[in-house]
């Protein structure tokens, strides 16, 4: 009865939990994204929009096979496997804290062939009773003797036992409770970055990619102008055959052409280098992608509307913000588990088994033995551990408050940035679009009034060099725009989604 009062009080008690509680941190939103953002002479191109984000983000640009390679990232990236690995490691830790929520129960069994000492505590004077008695004597079961007795003959005999042993200690002050809800913040902090983990790589796929394609426009660029070179070096030396210009303008057409030749070999190599960038990203060997890439295509453009969502969803969306709050949780939570230190400890024990010296006699009701009751340890003095460690805690939970609020704010920074350099290289590249026009308009000139004689070789050169540097800066510009749109996504946190996607479906987190 005694043993019963006292479990229901322990049971009731165990509602109690010491430590603060979390409350998410609030932080205030910007109410638009664009409020800060500077107007644009004339409409852009493209423009953000507040509208929803879709999941597939990268589907924006309509390129079936930038699809293709982002449906694979999921489960091949090692990132991102690696960052599923210590997922499954934090739900492992979280049933490890879980555990002590329930009693421990174990078996056990075991067998001893014993001999007590004949001159011992537990020796009896020779004839005071028989071997049997001897030996129960030995083995405490019905008391000892003062002392031995020199000449005693103790014979060896057998102990045979087996039951089950229990121990429970009672969660008063919520110690293991703050544990559990430490572990599960940490497995949804875990959760957070591999859906980080995902995002960055998804993005860096659609950079590599976007940038695969730049280099392919810019090697048919320094192609064309090869070209272009190649007809002007002819026709140098056609008019220095006919006399009527000099060997100097055919060695500067002929330096025109190798120097742009020569940038060819440069972009080849970029061009191999993206293609086995995009391979390691997805896990596979070098060259795997080179049949599937290799065909140049254009940059993949942008929308006319690129939906950027709300800024009061940042928080909820960005992985980083919640696993910094999940993080905040989880060191507000230790914060219990050792304030909860300083109090009793209250464990129920327990014991059922069976003893006997003969094997036949061990399955008998009365070979029954138990023990049961409960424990208490109080801690006394350590030195100042406890305390200290409530000074660790609640400086950690404090450090993870920061990481917190530098996290969110460098989420606006990102975001704000990400932005602007959108809105600033599409007005770059509408001036270099000009700037192309012109200059070709500039070598179609120099060129006739080369061949009519009016003008120098020098001319024909300095255009053809124009056109070539502004080609070139446009074909980087016009992927910077579409590498900015990437990061505008990265920046927000991809499209935000109650589940995980796999290769050739979607499971729950």
């Amino acid at each position: 009865m005694r043993i019963g009062v006292l479990a229901g009080a322990a049971l009731l008690l165990s509602g109690c939990t010491v430590g603060p509680n979390f409350s998410p941190p609030h932080w205030a939103n910007p109410v638009s994204w664009f409020s800060g953002q500077p107007r644009v002479a004339r409409p852009a191109p493209s423009e953000p929009v507040a509208a929803p984000i879709d999941v597939d983000w990268w589907d924006i640009f309509h390129d079936p096979e930038l699809t293709v390679l982002e449906r694979q990232v999921a489960a091949d990236n090692f990132d991102v496997r690696t960052a599923t690995v210590r997922l499954a490691e934090s739900r492992a830790q979280l049933g490890i804290a879980r555990a002590p929520l329930f009693p421990n129960i174990g078996g056990n069994a075991s067998y001893e062939r014993e001999k007590a000492s004949n001159v011992g505590v537990f020796a009896l004077p020779t004839g005071s009773g028989s071997s049997s008695s001897a030996a129960q004597s030995a083995n405490g079961a019905y008391g000892n003797t003062a002392g031995g007795v020199s000449g005693a003959n103790i014979p060896p005999f057998d102990i045979y036992q087996y039951g089950f042993d229990a121990t429970w200690e009672l969660d008063l002050w919520g110690q293991v409770r703050r544990s559990v809800e430490s572990a599960r913040a940490s497995v949804e902090a875990s959760a957070d970055a591999r859906r980080a983990a995902l995002i960055s790589s998804l993005a860096e796929v659609a950079r590599d990619y976007v940038e695969l394609r730049g280099t392919q426009e810019q090697l048919r660029i320094a192609r064309e102008n090869v070209n272009t070179a190649a007809q002007g070096l002819r026709l140098t030396q056609e008019r220095a055959a006919a006399g009527v210009t000099t060997d100097l303008d055919v060695a500067n057409a002929s330096a025109q052409l190798r120097t742009t030749a020569a940038q060819i070999p440069t972009l080849q190599n970029q061009e191999h280098q993206l293609i086995n960038a995009l391979s390691f990203l997805l896990a596979k060997p070098p060259n795997a992608l080179t049949a599937q890439l290799a065909t140049p295509k254009p940059v993949p453009p942008v929308p006319p509307r690129v939906p950027v969502g709300l800024p009061s969803e940042l928080a909820r969306r960005r992985p980083d913000i919640r696993e910094a709050e999940a993080n905040l949780h989880a060191a507000t939570a230790n914060i219990g588990v050792a304030v909860a230190a300083f109090y009793p400890q209250v464990t129920l024990n327990g014991s059922f088994g069976f003893q006997s010296l003969q094997f036949g006699n061990l399955w008998e009701w009365p070979a029954r033995q138990y023990a049961v009751g409960p424990s208490i340890s109080i801690p006394i003095f350590e030195g100042g551990q406890l305390r200290q460690t409530v000074v660790l805690r609640k400086a950690q939970q404090q450090e993870a408050a920061i990481a917190y609020e530098r996290t969110v704010l460098q989420a606006w920074h990102d975001v704000d940035n990400a932005l602007d350099a959108y809105r600033r290289e599409q007005e770059r590249r509408n001036q270099l679009i000009e700037a192309v026009d012109q200059n070709r308009r500039a070598l179609a000139l120099a060129q006739s009034r080369y061949t009519e004689g009016v003008s120098n070789f020098l001319d024909v050169l300095t255009a053809e060099t124009n056109l070539l540097s502004t080609e070139q800066q446009l074909a980087t510009s016009t992927t910077n725009v579409s590498d900015n749109l990437v990061s505008l996504y990265l920046a927000l946190g991809g499209g935000w989604q109650d589940t995980y996607p796999v290769a050739g479906g979607r499971s729950r987190m």
